[in-house]
C-alpha cells in the first residue's frame, strides 16, 4: 500500500504490523518532500505518524470522532482519509487546509487553529451521543503544549465529573512550539519517566494470581488500580480529575499502540492514554530542534534543511524589528519585562530571553493568564511588553478589558501577525483586533508604516501610563536603526504626491508608502494620510481633510465593521459634517487561505483595485 493509493482508513485495516511500519516510513518521506514545496507544519506531523495510523487502524472514522488539538497535527489524518493526492495544494488558495476542516472531509468532525479546544468539544460530542442513544467513540488527540492551558483544565474538571465514555490521547512530546514550560510540564515529566502503569498493573495481577496466597491478596485489594497509580506515578494529575490513566506508551511502537487502543475501547468512563512521541521524528533537523524552527516552515531544501525563503537585503521580519527595539529600550529601562504565551521563537524574543533571562517570562499556551500576569506586573511598577499574535489576542479580550484597560495599567501589547496572514487561513488572520479593541476606554491603538515609525511608537508606549497596543503584520521591512522620527499619541501624517491634490486616501501600515510610491510613479494628484493611530484619532487632521471638497477613500486591510472608517463615520455624524466616505476593506465574512496577494485581490483590497477607484474619481473631478 502506497500513500497515493490510500482512499480511506479501510485500506489499512488488514495490513500487518510490518506493513504498517513500512507505511509509516513512506508517510514521513512523503511529508518531508511535500511540505518542503508548500511549507506547513512539519515537525508536529512527523511526530504523530504511528499514533495516527494506530488510531485509524483501531477506530472507525467517520463514525468514531477523532479530533486533533492542535489542529496542525492532522496532516497524517488527511493522508489516511484519502487526501494525499491534494497535498500539492496544501495551504494554497482554494487548496487543502493545514487544519481539519468540516467542509473538506466527513472525517473532519472538528476545526481548530487555536489550541486546547478539543477536550471541551469532545465532551460536548460525548454528551450529545449519549442523549441521542448513539454508540460511537470520541477520541480527542491533544498535544503540543495544549494540555496545560486553562481551557483544557476546565474541560478535564467537567469530564471527570460527567464520567462519559471518552478516550483522551495525550500526545506528549514535551514541546508546544518550542519547549514547554511551567509546573504542569514538570508534572508530566514525572509521568514520562515513570515505569508504564499499564505494564505494572498487568505484572502485578499475573504475579499474584499464580498462588493461593496471591489470589487471596489480589481479591482483598479493593482498588488495585488506584494503589498502583498513587504509589508508582505519585498520583497522576489525571487521577486528581477522576480520570483513569494508562501510560506512558511509546508513541512510535505501532504494536503497543494498537494493543492499548483496542483495550481502551472496552473501558467504561473517561480514560487518558499517555503517549510519548518525538516531535520531528525521522528528520534529524526537526528532531534536534529545541527552538521551534521546524514547527512551521516555509519552503526548504529537504537535503540540507536550508530555507528557500530569503528576505530582501537589509530587511528583518516585523517581529524581529519590534524585538530589537524592545531590547534597546530594556537596556535603558530596567523595569521593562517581556511576556509571551509560548511564542518565544515566533515573536523573535529569543535574544531578549538570552540577554535578560530574569526579565523574560514564557507563560505557555495561556493567553488569558499572560494578559492578567502583565497587568499584575504593571500594577507594581514594571513596564511589561506582551507579544501576542492578533488571532490569539482574541482569547485574552476579557482580561485586556477587565484587568488592563479598566484599571488603566501601562501594559504595552505587541499585536503580531495583524491583518491577513496568508496560508494559515481564517483561524489565523489578524483582521479583527481593531474592531475588538476600539471600544475599550483608556486604550491606545496604533500601527507603524515602517521600522522607523515602529521605534517611535515603542518609545511613546513606554513613556506614557496607559495601555498601548502596537499592531504589526506578518512579513518583513527594511530595518533602520540610525533614523528617528516622532509619533506623538493621536497624530497622523499627510504625504502629497504632487502640488495639486484631487483625491485623499486615508490608510495605515505598510500600505502608506506603497500607495504614495505608485501615485508618484503614475503622476497622480493624491494625498495619502498615514492614520497610524486608530485610537485616539487625529481630530485636527480629520477636520482638515473632511471640510475640503475632494473625495476621500478610506483604504483598510482589515474588517470594515468597527474599523478605521467606522470610527471616522462616527466622528462625521457626531460633528454634523456632511461628507461621504468611500470605504475599501474586508466585508462581513471569514477570509479563506491563500497568499496575501491572492487574498487581497479576492477581497478587492489590492493596490490595483484602489488605483482603479482613484482613476474613476479623477475622471469625475
Amino acid at each position: 500500500m502506497h500513500v497515493y493509493d490510500i482512499r480511506g482508513p479501510q485500506d489499512i485495516k488488514h495490513m500487518t504490523i510490518d506493513e504498517l511500519n513500512e507505511l509509516a516510513q513512506e508517510i514521513r518521506d512523503f511529508l518531508i518532500s511535500s511540505i518542503s514545496k508548500t511549507g506547513g507544519h512539519l515537525s508536529s506531523n512527523l511526530g504523530v505518524v504511528e499514533l495516527t495510523i494506530a488510531l485509524h487502524y483501531v477506530f472507525h472514522s467517520p463514525k468514531d470522532k477523532i479530533l486533533f488539538d492542535v489542529g496542525h497535527q492532522s496532516y497524517v489524518h488527511k493522508i489516511l482519509t484519502g487526501r494525499s493526492r491534494r497535498f500539492s495544494t496544501l495551504r494554497q488558495y482554494k487548496g487543502l487546509s493545514g487544519f481539519q476542516k468540516r467542509y473538506e472531509s466527513e472525517h473532519d468532525c472538528w476545526e481548530a487553529g487555536h489550541s486546547s479546544t478539543s477536550l471541551s468539544a469532545a465532551l460536548g460530542m460525548a454528551v450529545a451521543r449519549d442523549l441521542n442513544g448513539d454508540d460511537y467513540q470520541v477520541i480527542p488527540v491533544i498535544g503540543d503544549g495544549a494540555m496545560a492551558s486553562g481551557m483544557s483544565m476546565e474541560a478535564l474538571n467537567q469530564i471527570g465529573g460527567e464520567q462519559r465514555n471518552m478516550i483522551i490521547i495525550f500526545n506528549d512530546n514535551s514541546m508546544s512550539i518550542s519547549q514547554n514550560v511551567g509546573a504542569m510540564d514538570i508534572a508530566f515529566t514525572k509521568l514520562r519517566t515513570s515505569r508504564p502503569y499499564a505494564a505494572l498493573k498487568s505484572d502485578l495481577q499475573q504475579g499474584l494470581s499464580g498462588t493461593k496466597v496471591g489470589r487471596t491478596v489480589l481479591k482483598g485489594m479493593k482498588n488495585v488500580k488506584n494503589a498502583i497509580k498513587e504509589n508508582v506515578v505519585d498520583t497522576s494529575i489525571f487521577g486528581e480529575f477522576n480520570l483513569d490513566y494508562i501510560g506512558p506508551i511509546n508513541g512510535h511502537d505501532l504494536a503497543s499502540l494498537i494493543k492499548v487502543l483496542e483495550a481502551s475501547k472496552r473501558h467504561k468512563g473517561p480514560i487518558v492514554i499517555h503517549v510519548l512521541t518525538k516531535k520531528g521524528k525521522g528528520y534529524p533537523y526537526a528532531e534536534n530542534d529545541k527552538e521551534g524552527t521546524w514547527h512551521g516552515v516555509s519552503q526548504f531544501d529537504p537535503k540540507t534543511g536550508q530555507s528557500l525563503a530569503k528576505l530582501p537585503a537589509g530587511h528583518c521580519s516585523w517581529s524581529e524589528i519590534i524585538s530589537r527595539n524592545v531590547c534597546d529600550l530594556a537596556r535603558k529601562n530596567r523595569n521593562i519585562v517581556t511576556i509571551t504565551p509560548a511564542m518565544k521563537s515566533g515573536s523573535k524574543l529569543n535574544n531578549f530571553a538570552t540577554e535578560f533571562p530574569n526579565r523574560f517570562f514564557d507563560c505557555g499556551i495561556a493567553e488569558e493568564h499572560a494578559m492578567t500576569f502583565a497587568a499584575g506586573l504593571a500594577a507594581n511598577g514594571k513596564r511589561p511588553f506582551l507579544s501576542i499574535y492578533s488571532a490569539f489576542l482574541q482569547r485574552a479580550y476579557d482580561q485586556l478589558n477587565h484587568d488592563v484597560a479598566r484599571m488603566d495599567l501601562p501594559v504595552v501589547i505587541g499585536i503580531d501577525r495583524c491583518g491577513l496572514v496568508g496560508e494559515d487561513g481564517p483561524t489565523h488572520h489578524g483582521v479583527f483586533d481593531i474592531t475588538m479593541l476600539h471600544s475599550l476606554p483608556n486604550l491606545i491603538l496604533s500601527q507603524p508604516k515602517d521600522a522607523i515609525e515602529a521605534r517611535a511608537l515603542l518609545q511613546e508606549a513606554f513613556s506614557q501610563d496607559h495601555p498601548f497596543c502596537i499592531r504589526y503584520p506578518r512579513g518583513s521591512a527594511l530595518f533602520a536603526c540610525d533614523q528617528h522620527v516622532s509619533a506623538p499619541i493621536g497624530t497622523w501624517t499627510s504625504y502629497c504626491s504632487s502640488d495639486t491634490i484631487k483625491v485623499c486616501v486615508v490608510t495605515y501600515g505598510t500600505d502608506v508608502d506603497r500607495i504614495l510610491a505608485k501615485a508618484k510613479a503614475n503622476e497622480m494628484p493624491i494625498e495619502v494620510i498615514n492614520a497610524r493611530y486608530f485610537k485616539p484619532m487625529d481630530e485636527e487632521m480629520l477636520d482638515y481633510i473632511l471640510y475640503r471638497d475632494i473625495p476621500i477613500i478610506v483604504y483598510e486591510s482589515d474588517m470594515l465593521d468597527g474599523g478605521l472608517s467606522c470610527a471616522m463615520l462616527q466622528y462625521i455624524n457626531d460633528h454634523d459634517i456632511h461628507k461621504h466616505l468611500i470605504r475599501m476593506g474586508i466585508r462581513d465574512h471569514f477570509v479563506e487561505q491563500g497568499s496575501i496577494a491572492q487574498l487581497r485581490k479576492a477581497e478587492k483590497i489590492d493596490i490595483n483595485s484602489l488605483f482603479r477607484k482613484i482613476e474613476e474619481l479623477l475622471t469625475c473631478v
